[in-house]
């Protein structure tokens, strides 16, 4: 070979590179969409257990709710409540406030009523490991919602159950979202909370699809409690507006809350409801997400979780530890509801409630139907 040609195909396969990389992009995108319309479809069928222990009669159980501001916590303590009802239980709810100090007082609270059974509405396992050792070492059963990074028991955390769908599948359903939504050109912010574990997973596994995207960007990862939301969205807002301009094309969050005070920085550097930055959330499913969706202005997507059947599934799992029976092993498969399917997966109500009959099925499982 002469060195000529060794030049001409070297400058050809330089040539080709563009080529190369936009059909890798391309393909990117394209298996993104192919994803996100496998889990945009609406009301999935059951698949949780559909056999365990009758009902134990007499119990009590509290909810301790990290933030009642939180819709994700509310809409779980909310289920537990319908479902408390339905299997003959008392069931108390104390409200953390958003702060340490807040859970750590109402965890105290819930022991000193002496419950057979407590509930953490997305409470950080490590952050209250000492309080919940104490708790399990008085004989009372401890199930986590959102508690530690996977859903199931935690022998390190003495969680009977963690009850959650896979945060890293919903950190990518709600990633690539974006990637499909931008044909592979995104722009991301993402929004996390360095106080709760199982958000830093979720904001790094949203990280790695945008950065696996070829022609996206990920423009920065705020750390933001969610606690402040409040008071510092809307700064950040603008702040990130100045900061990046046109490049900032979409919204990642760990939750909707985060959304919950975006939109007057938006109104007011004139970006219409349906425009750029869009929003979206990796849970939990809010109803003012819903609201948001349904009229598409200032968000666009969630990974909504079943809020209400998680408070079924944790009364279903603490009568099975009171039963002295394993855990079910069951987490609800991921979701994602966008403008086009909310007008099934939240029906007349402004939340994700899959129409599969689980309320059925577990008053079959207790005997109380």
């Amino acid at each position: 070979m002469t060195r000529q040609t060794t030049i001409a195909m070297a400058g050809l396969a330089l040539a080709l590179l563009p080529l190369h990389a936009a059909r890798s992009q391309d393909a990117g995108a394209e298996a993104a969409k192919a994803y996100v319309t496998a889990i945009s479809k609406p009301n999935p069928p059951w698949t949780g257990p559909t056999a365990g222990p009758a009902a134990q009669k007499g119990k009590t159980i509290v909810y301790v709710s990290a933030d009642q501001r939180n819709g994700g916590a509310l809409g779980v303590g909310e289920g537990l409540q319908e479902a408390g009802a339905a299997i003959g239980w008392t069931v108390r709810v104390l409200d953390g406030q958003g702060t340490v100090s807040g859970h750590s007082s109402a965890l105290q609270q819930a022991m000193a009523l002496k419950p057979d059974g407590i509930v953490l509405g997305t409470v950080d396992a490590k952050e209250q490991q000492e309080l919940i050792a104490q708790a399990v070492s008085a004989g009372i059963k401890v199930v986590g919602w959102h508690s530690v990074t996977k859903p199931g028991p935690s022998e390190e955390f003495k969680l009977f159950d963690n009850i959650a769908t896979d945060p890293l599948d919903v950190a990518k359903a709600a990633a690539s979202f974006a990637v499909a939504d931008s044909d592979g050109k995104a722009g991301v912010v993402i929004f996390t909370d360095s106080a709760y574990a199982i958000a830093i997973a979720k904001s790094d596994a949203m990280a790695a699809v945008v950065k696996a995207c070829g022609g996206c960007r990920l423009l920065d990862v705020e750390d933001t409690p969610l606690a402040d939301a409040s008071t510092r969205m809307p700064q950040l807002t603008t702040a990130l507006l100045q900061r990046f301009g046109a490049d900032w094309t979409y919204s990642l969050s760990i939750n909707d809350l985060t959304f919950d005070f975006m939109s007057s920085s938006l109104i007011s550097a004139g970006i219409a409801a349906d425009g750029h930055p869009r929003n979206i959330s990796a849970g939990d499913g809010s109803e003012a997400a819903f609201q948001r969706i349904r009229s598409n202005a200032y968000q666009s997507a969630t990974v909504a979780e079943p809020l209400r059947l998680h408070g079924w599934q944790a009364v279903d799992e603490l009568n099975r530890a009171f039963s002295g029976a394993p855990a079910s092993g069951f987490s609800a498969p991921v979701h994602l509801v966008t403008s086009a399917n909310i007008g099934s997966d939240g029906g007349p109500k402004n939340a994700y409630d899959p129409d599969n009959g689980y309320r059925d099925v577990y008053r079959k499982i207790w005997g109380v139907e």
